[in-house]
């Protein structure tokens, strides 16, 4: 499988350079924060509002194809795996109370103590009354609302309940990775740290490490796609081999496993070691050497799209 090619997930596009590339990255931080943070005690409604921003977004931004199409249809495969999965399981909600005593049976929605053949039936009949008396005040059970749902020639029930809480999970889950997603692909990650320096500057004040901070982030955001580029490089070492998986034995499978898992951490510490002889090189002295990323400045692109966030949180706030 070649993973670059196929679903670069957080990688970015350097060509051609969108409208959303040329945004400031702390208007585009701020807006993946909303998308974010307002599907938190918001309706199916809402959600599914926000992944149809997200996808008129990635229209609207001219993208090339073949670069969202892998990635949203694994990130849509997955969100629908998981509506379905939810959708036809059980919520719990309709758990009925098992008496452990055999000396208690269930009536209705109460326990009542049950009674010997002896005992006159009247006293039976008042006590079930004042059981039924004294449970009258419980809440009230959960009452179904069964959908019919017809695949092929079968026939399933799915509860309102199930697919209120499956579309929560289908579309928290498609915001929280395509939203992310898009974030990266647009943004380059010395971009993502200059803005995010930028912003936790005045942590500062409380001794907090920030240049030690930015300096980690922005090594990981661009030791990512190495890291996938050796994956892929062992996927096609082994292709190449023909290893054929089926005819190892369990102890054989083993040592081919570790084997591999031990060439791919000896590549990405030669990798690391690389880089760090390569920051020296270019008198890199430490995370406190003066370096400019990225230059932060607003233009009336940035003003205009920032004054649409006041908006989507009004709406936000408006919606049920």
């Amino acid at each position: 499988m070649d993973i670059l090619r196929n679903a670069p997930l957080g990688i970015y596009l350097e060509e051609p350079r969108t409208w959303l590339h040329r945004l400031d990255p702390r208007v585009k931080l701020a807006w993946l924060l909303s998308f974010l943070l307002s599907p938190i005690l918001a309706s199916n409604g809402w959600r599914l509002a926000v992944v149809a921003v997200l996808l008129f977004l990635t229209v609207a931004a001219r993208l090339p194809r073949r670069v969202w199409s892998g990635q949203l249809s694994l990130v849509l495969a997955l969100s629908l795996l998981t509506f379905g999965i939810t959708c036809f399981a059980p919520d719990g909600l309709g758990v009925f109370p098992q008496p452990q005593r055999q000396d208690v049976q269930v009536v209705g929605y109460g326990l009542i103590p049950s009674y010997d053949w002896g005992v006159e039936e009247g006293s039976r009949a008042a006590a079930k009354r004042t059981w039924r008396e004294q449970t009258r005040a419980w809440p009230t059970p959960y009452r179904y609302r069964l959908l019919q749902v017809s695949l092929g020639e079968r026939t399933f029930q799915v509860s309102r309940r199930s697919l209120s809480v499956a579309l929560r999970l289908g579309t928290l889950i498609f915001t929280l990775l395509y939203a992310t997603n898009l974030f990266l692909l647009t943004t380059a990650p010395e971009e993502i740290t200059e803005g995010i320096g930028h912003l936790v500057q005045p942590l500062k004040r409380w001794g907090w490490p920030v240049a030690e901070v930015i300096l980690t982030l922005t090594l990981a955001l661009r030791f990512l796609p190495l890291v996938m580029e050796e994956v892929q490089n062992l996927v096609r070492a082994v292709r190449t081999r023909d290893v054929r998986w089926g005819s190892l034995s369990f102890r054989g499978g083993i040592q081919t496993l570790l084997a591999l898992v031990e060439r791919f951490f000896e590549n990405l510490l030669l990798r690391a070691e690389q880089t760090a002889m390569a920051m020296q090189a270019r008198g890199l002295t430490g995370p406190d050497h003066p370096l400019r990323w990225h230059r932060l400045h607003l233009r009336r692109l940035d003003r205009g799209v920032l004054a649409l966030l006041p908006l989507f949180w009004l709406l936000r706030a408006l919606s049920p």
